[in-house]
């Protein structure tokens, strides 16, 4: 079994369930990518091998079950199907092409998690572990519940500021590129939107305290992106 926290490659074209399963398999420890359509979906596969796919059926450039077939083509990695229409001949269709499970729009976080959980333990895949928090000069975050603290105070973050603050805390020490961020916080199609980024790191700094001149936590390698400053030993 694996010993790092399980990886799970989302193919979903509706950003308002791209960003809920983001946001909700991170804070149960789950490491996570996103993809928009079916091609980039397959560019992720191929890069990153994931433990688990949850791939939706109806996507702008490809038809779901046509993913699924290419996906069972190379890997027995477990796919969960995500769609709004699922009549019977679907249901039996999508787990004779190899899916493992499947789930209804709109559904319970609670219960796409459980089937997340159950498919990993039957595949043999590590349970998810909680991962540690991220502790630096003064400040404390907490992945698990999404708690920030800044010297013992509690740090009320926009969902932007906090996923902003999330990537930079798990690259913590790196510097991250402006692409990268917007591809990670936004989606793939801001990629080009660096006022974005700017902006949003602005808001984060005056959140956290910092001084925008000479700031403690998010520093800047202008021209290239940002970095968080490196956690404490």
């Amino acid at each position: 079994m694996r010993t790092s926290l399980a990886q799970v490659l989302v193919i979903e074209d509706e950003r308002r369930y791209r960003e809920l399963l983001e946001l909700n398999l991170r804070r149960r420890g789950y490491r996570v990518t996103l993809a928009e359509d079916g091609r980039r979906g397959l560019d992720l596969f191929e890069r990153d091998s994931p433990d688990l796919v949850l791939l939706d059926l109806v996507l702008p450039d490809s038809d779901g079950f046509n993913i699924c077939r290419q996906l069972r083509e190379h890997s027995q990695v477990p796919i969960i199907i995500l769609t709004a229409r699922m009549e019977e001949g679907q249901k039996v269709r999508a787990l004779n092409m190899g899916a493992d499970d499947y789930v209804t729009k709109p559904f319970g976080v609670e219960e796409l998690l459980a089937r997340v959980e159950a498919v990993l333990r039957r595949s043999g895949v590590a349970e998810t572990t909680r991962p540690p928090p991220f502790v630096g000069d003064g400040l404390v975050i907490d992945f698990v519940s999404q708690r920030v603290t800044l010297n013992s105070h509690e740090v009320h973050l926009s969902l932007t500021e906090y996923k902003l603050l999330h990537h930079l805390a798990i690259n913590a020490g790196r510097v991250v590129v402006h692409e990268e961020l917007l591809r990670r916080v936004w989606g793939p199609e801001y990629q080009d939107e660096t006022a974005l980024v700017h902006n949003a790191v602005r808001r984060l700094r005056g959140s956290l305290g910092d001084d925008p001149q000479a700031p403690r936590h998010v520093l800047t390698r202008r021209g290239f992106g940002y970095l968080l400053a490196g956690p404490q030993d």
